[in-house]
């Protein structure tokens, strides 16, 4: 099962984080205290791969630690979304229930320790609607009246017409009948049939289907919801992913002593630093093929005279073990070669009696040094990556990782080739990391990151808008970290050659990334240099934004604007006589020339399949009766099209649905690959980019 989005409540400083939004790689961007290792820390506790116990005095918020200690099972703390869409057809059998394309589960666990297993588009019903019974009673009762009566019948049917009419008149006022109040109708009912009818009734069996109709009405508001039964409950639980928390990395020392390396592995007293620093020694021997006592072994010297034959095996022992260590030298140092960007570095293992050192050297200083003497980066890293690496291949294989403050020691180059490493780990595990740093927030990939500040009423929120206001942060400190991010992104493609689109909004820079990854990794396009897309804010400060990104020397950057009416008075602007790009104006582009048959108010999402379009924003408005994806038009912009749906079926489309809806698309279309993709959508995007080239 795949974890898509978290909530957390009553946990510490958490009152309500809200549905927070999953993706393989999620960043939880805020200020210190704002709360971002609280949200992890309830993640974590919903299933811990180890330790991980509930801490009363540490994980009940203070100001409801009475309450919650007398009655632990009535609060939750974390409620977690699975898609369980590859287990659906086991699940649903079991549950008895239909499969949904979108199987969803919600797994809530309370400061019991206990859990709720619920399906989402499967609700359990506990009352049936006042409208849905009235409407049945009327209907049966016309069905009745206009049945032909035999004479053996005589009576009958009025006395049936009679009964259900009244039964629908005199139903109770609310607007939710309970099974006690819905049971008595169902049994008057059948006590009006004869209980020999004739063969060839007509007005029995329309009496009989109404029972039946009741019947079954009973039944689902009093059987058992699908995630109370056991078998159902347990396949959950057991199925859901463990959940891994990492904040101590134990960074190597250079010189190790092995018999207390082979203590340590086998107790389970120690202090945080040193197990941090265990674990760390144990996935590295496991890394490398080295066993700590073979090592130590192999070594050993015997305090007495030798023999010519014992002195022999003595120096093959040692030749072994120099051999197993210069075979796992070169095995970490090829390895390590692959994701540490920062320099070639060589390590080489020694063993020297009972003592155990990692000695490191790079083309910049040949001259070995011991591990600890070389930079806390590196050392951070080659401690983070052994342990990762190899837990997320051994005993946390599938699990959901939790990352608190990663590499806050590195330099800000590495804690961007840091971001490269969890896109690769994540092909194996989610990956949940907290960070203040804009160099750990990817700028092409902004749908990853969520805003974590104080609210106003003092507890911690969570955010996928990264616009939203931040309640008491005045100095917006999730904000500005992405900003920051964004400015470097901008910063970069003007200072080491990157080639900026300007675009109008949030939600076409998550679109064309999405083209750019999908083009650049079928091969179909490759740019001369990477193409970044910054944000303009609107099609009206495109031009501020383009006089800025323009700089002195040569034309000014692309841009590709919406074909709607802001759009076009943009370009009319950008490119009349006095306008900035008078000279450039083929570098001004507009949507409706990239997206086929929709030319007038063409904007960005009609680059885009409209069906895909439609199938995430029915995921996202679940209240309509009719899908957009069944009701869409073709030639007609998708974005119209959307927002009088939304106004046709009486729903509310959700606030920043264009932004959130692309970042959906986004992930989707990139999961799939282009092998998913049209032909002549393709090839639209291979002229549009080819555009942005000339």
């Amino acid at each position: 099962m795949r974890l898509t989005r978290f909530k957390v409540t009553n946990f510490r400083s958490v009152t309500d984080s809200g549905w927070i939004d999953v993706d393989d790689v999620t960043a939880l961007i805020g200020v210190n205290e704002s709360g971002k290792s609280n949200l992890l820390l309830a993640l974590w506790k919903l299933k811990p791969a180890n330790e991980g116990d509930i801490q009363p005095t540490s994980d009940y918020p203070k100001a409801q630690f009475g309450d919650i200690r007398d009655k632990p099972g009535e609060y939750a703390f974390i409620s977690a979304e699975f898609d369980a869409e590859q287990d659906s057809t086991s699940l649903a059998q079991k549950a008895g229930i239909e499969p949904d394309v979108d199987f969803r589960i919600v797994v809530t666990r309370h400061f019991d320790g206990k859990y709720k297993v619920d399906f989402v588009h499967h609700p359990q019903k506990d009352t049936v609607a006042r409208t849905l019974l009235d409407d049945l009673l009327k209907d049966y009762a016309s069905k009745i009246k206009s049945g032909k009566e035999l004479k053996k019948e005589a009576g009958l049917r009025d006395r049936l017409h009679s009964y259900i009419c009244r039964i629908a008149e005199t139903l109770p006022t609310d607007e939710e009948i309970r099974s006690e109040q819905l049971t008595p109708i169902r049994d008057a009912v059948g006590e009006l049939i004869p209980k020999v009818p004739a063969k060839s009734s007509v007005i029995v069996p329309l009496a009989y289907q109404l029972v039946e109709e009741l019947t079954k009405h009973i039944e689902q508001v009093v059987a058992v919801p699908p995630g109370r039964r056991e078998d159902v409950y347990s396949d959950v639980v057991n199925g859901i992913p463990e959940f891994v928390y990492y904040t101590h990395y134990g960074n190597l020392d250079s010189e190790i002593y092995l018999p207390h390396v082979v203590v340590n592995l086998q107790r389970d007293d120690l202090g945080t630093k040193e197990l941090a620093k265990a674990r760390t020694l144990r996935v590295l021997f496991s890394f490398v093929r080295l066993q700590p006592q073979e090592i130590l072994d192999l070594g050993e010297e015997p305090q007495h005279d030798l023999t010519d034959e014992q002195a022999a095996a003595i120096g093959e022992q040692k030749k072994e073990r120099s051999i197993l260590l210069q075979s796992a030298s070169t095995k970490l140092t090829e390895k390590f070669r692959d994701w540490w960007r920062q320099g070639d570095y060589r390590f080489r293992f020694v063993a020297d009696g009972n003592h155990f050192r990692i000695w490191v050297a790079d083309d910049r200083r040949p001259a070995e040094i011991e591990l600890e003497n070389r930079s806390s980066g590196l050392q951070w890293f080659l401690s983070f990556y052994i342990v990762l690496l190899v837990e997320s291949d051994e005993d946390h294989k599938k699990a959901v990782l939790l990352l608190d403050e990663p590499g806050m020691s590195l330099h800000p180059h590495a804690q961007q080739y840091l971001s490269a490493f969890f896109d690769n780990l994540a092909t194996r595990n989610q990956i949940l990391y907290t960070s203040h740093s804009p160099f750990l927030v990817d700028a092409d990939r902004l749908e990853r990151a969520r805003k974590v500040y104080v609210a106003n009423d003092g507890s911690t929120k969570a955010t996928s808008d990264l616009r939203h206001d931040e309640g008491k942060d005045v100095q917006a400190g999730a904000a500005y970290a992405v900003h920051s991010a964004l400015n470097l992104s901008v910063g970069e493609s003007i200072l080491i050659g990157c080639r900026p689109v300007l675009v109008e909004g949030v939600s076409d820079q998550h679109y064309l990334t999405a083209i750019k990854s999908l083009l650049v990794a079928a091969g179909k396009v490759k740019p001369s240099r990477e193409l970044v897309f910054p944000p303009s804010g609107g099609a009206k400060n495109v031009r501020a934004v383009a006089s800025i990104l323009a700089g002195r020397d040569g034309p000014p950057p692309a841009i590709l604007l919406d074909s709607d009416g802001p759009g076009r008075n943009a370009k009319n602007a950008l490119t009349s006589n006095n306008g900035l790009y008078a000279e450039h104006r083929t570098r001004v582009l507009s949507v409706c020339n990239f997206v086929g048959a929709i030319n007038e108010n063409a904007e960005v999402e009609d680059l885009f399949p409209h069906d895909v379009l439609a199938q995430e924003l029915d995921r996202m408005v679940r209240d309509a009766d009719v899908p957009l994806v069944e009701s869409l038009e073709s030639g007609v912009p998708f974005v119209r099209q959307a927002e009088s749906w939304a106004k046709s079926q009486s729903v509310a489309l959700p606030d920043h649905w264009k932004v959130k809806l692309a970042r959906n698309v986004k992930e989707r279309m990139i999961r799939r690959g282009i092998q998913n993709v049209d032909d002549n959508i393709s090839e639209r995007w291979t002229k549009l980019f080819e555009a942005f080239e000339a």
